[in-house]
């Protein structure tokens, strides 16, 4: 079985993504890993796949792609199906030097920092399922190329304030249990919002009166309750207000930290104005998500969101990357 430190191992040894990713591919994937990336990427089947369609378009673009890991967590998850895997789950940036096209987003010649989250599930040595995010909303913010509404919230996602998001040493099984748990009292507290006051759901029971919460491009980051009202979760709960969650692909705990993922967990309705500065539209739509957490004593204190926000627009009609493309002009590729 493929443990932490070994997973860590080479994830770091090829860091530097021109000289590594066939080597990643080839030492920690299966050759037929089904791999599921956020849009326009969408799901591949095995690694050649992966190369050509998420390795090979990013270092065209960043000929100098890093990988800097920030979080990452090891556990096993069991499924409703009852099925048992093995998961890691990490947070970053890929960092780059932005000089090519990527997906219809123009250079801009300097350094650039791409948010990811990432849930890989192993049997035995190898990698046989991914989920992928990459937050390109942020990207397009980054390049002063985003086509919607500014976001409301800030521009900052740092690593954990403790410092200690990558630990190699076993962690307290205690710990992680108290952690997991709380994260879902809070999941469940989430649910109960009765439609009319956000103090319905409680939150303040789970979150640090000044906690962080680093959400994607469009929607931005937030700090302590009111803001967090203001920025996301106000105009969040107006445009979507019958969301549902549920389908985990995984959820685990380790230590402080709690990561989890749904590919979709989210089915709701777009129903309310006001959200990214759009009308409801009243379809249906999904929500590919990833969170990761860290619990200060009895409280949440920092709190990492990935939603496919390109995918997710799409689904009521805004298509991104053609509003960029009318940007940029019709020879970006």
């Amino acid at each position: 079985m493929l443990d932490k430190a070994s997973y860590w191992s080479k994830i770091t040894k090829n860091a530097f993504l021109a000289d590594g990713y066939l080597d990643l591919c080839a030492q920690l994937y299966a050759p037929d890993a089904a791999v599921h990336v956020s849009a326009p990427v969408g799901a591949l089947s095995g690694t050649e796949a992966m190369a050509r369609s998420l390795w090979q378009p990013l270092l065209a673009a960043m000929p100098d792609l890093e990988r800097r890991t920030d979080i990452l967590l090891s556990g096993s998850f069991t499924n409703k199906a009852g099925e048992e895997g093995q998961w890691f789950a990490s947070t970053g940036f890929f960092v780059g030097h932005f000089e090519a096209p990527l997906w219809n987003i123009a250079p801009t010649m300097r350094p650039i920092w791409l948010r990811y989250g990432w849930f890989d599930r192993v049997v035995g040595d190898r990698v046989v399922e991914s989920y992928v995010i990459l937050d390109l909303a942020r990207l397009l913010i980054d390049a002063g190329q985003w086509p919607l509404a500014p976001q409301l919230g800030q521009s900052h996602w740092p690593a954990p304030m403790t410092q200690d998001g990558v630990a190699l040493d076993p962690a307290d099984a205690a710990e992680s249990e108290k952690s997991l748990k709380l994260v879902e009292a809070m999941i469940g507290g989430l649910m109960q919002y009765d439609g009319r006051s956000l103090a319905s759901m409680g939150m303040v029971r789970f979150w640090h009166p000044q906690f962080h919460w680093y959400g994607p491009g469009g929607i931005g980051s937030a700090r302590g309750h009111r803001d967090y009202e203001r920025t996301h979760q106000g105009p969040f709960l107006a445009a979507f207000p019958d969301r549902v969650g549920g389908n985990h692909k995984c959820r685990i705990g380790e230590g402080a930290y709690v990561a989890s993922t749904g590919w979709p967990s989210i089915n709701a309705t777009h129903s309310g104005d006001s959200w990214l500065g759009l009308p409801g539209t009243g379809k249906r739509i999904t929500m590919k998500v990833m969170d990761f957490w860290r619990r200060d004593g009895d409280m949440l204190a920092e709190n990492w969101v990935f939603i496919d926000m390109i995918d997710l627009l799409e689904q009521i009609g805004v298509d991104v990357f053609a509003r960029v493309r009318a940007l940029n002009g019709a020879n970006i590729k």
